[in-house]
């Protein structure tokens, strides 16, 4: 339980609760305790899946631009890695990750929801990257992650713009995954989040890092991470009890060994 984030778990479902009033403000104290919670998420082997929200108001409204304006080029040399490293630990949670996105997520909060597997926003949302109006660019991953989900023409006219992009748009662009009203935003995650539980959770975290790695190179290597982990496979009890249950026309039980 950190000041401003913390960590919820029931029914192997760990919701990610971003709380700091009045618009999730991601200050570098909320930057640092969403690392942790990612890195406790992740560890946990009684968590399937993951939620990251932001309250019915808001899902995050970027970046703590008081706390930056008084930054120098060195302060923010500094701080810049640690930044991104935070935003990287979500990414890398090897389970499903799903952002329940309310009202804003804009900037550093649009950033966060890109480091999710798929993205629920509410009928009002509003997503975006308005870096540029402040005369920056994108810091937490906006720049790589965006491009890599919408393609680079799409992801350069958000932030080349910095316009905001209500939830129709973002779900024709691919920006979201699935629209529903407001005030079920929440509840839909986790009914997504639950279709995962009780899963392979191996298998699961392997096709997360096969997809995921193999973006970051080249078909023949990525077909050489997809190789050694579907190899890998073999050496677990899930993938036994999986085919087993097949061949026995059965259900399997998975126990992430």
């Amino acid at each position: 339980m950190g000041e401003f984030v913390r960590v919820e778990v029931a029914d192997q479902i760990a919701t990610i609760r971003l709380d700091r009033p009045k618009m999730n403000a991601l200050n570098g104290r909320m930057q640092q305790e969403i690392g942790e919670a990612a890195r406790t998420v992740d560890a946990d082997p009684g968590v399937h899946a993951v939620v990251v929200y932001g309250g019915e108001r808001v899902f995050a409204a970027g970046v703590d631009i008081k706390e930056m304006v008084a930054m120098s080029y060195a302060e923010m040399s500094r701080h810049s890695g640690p930044l991104q490293d935070c935003f990287t630990a979500v990414a890398r949670i090897g389970k499903p990750v799903i952002a329940a996105v309310t009202g804003y997520a804009l900037g550093g909060g649009c950033e966060l929801a890109l480091c999710a597997d798929f993205r629920v926003a509410g009928a009002s949302a509003k997503l975006g990257q308005p870096e540029i109006q402040l005369g920056l660019i994108p810091g937490a991953g906006g720049t790589q992650r965006l491009p890599r989900l919408i393609g680079p023409s799409r992801a350069k006219d958000l932030i080349f713009s910095g316009r905001h992009v209500a939830a129709d748009e973002a779900l024709a662009i691919g920006l979201v995954d699935r629209v529903v009203p407001d005030t079920d935003v929440y509840t839909a995650a986790l009914e997504w989040a639950a279709t995962f539980t009780g899963g392979p959770a191996l298998a699961l975290r392997a096709a997360k890092q096969a997809v995921d790695h193999g973006l970051e190179t080249d078909l023949d290597r990525g077909l050489e991470i997809e190789r050694l982990q579907f190899a890998g496979m073999f050496a677990t009890e899930d993938a036994r009890a999986g085919m087993t249950a097949f061949a026995e026309k059965t259900k399997p039980t998975f126990t992430g060994r």
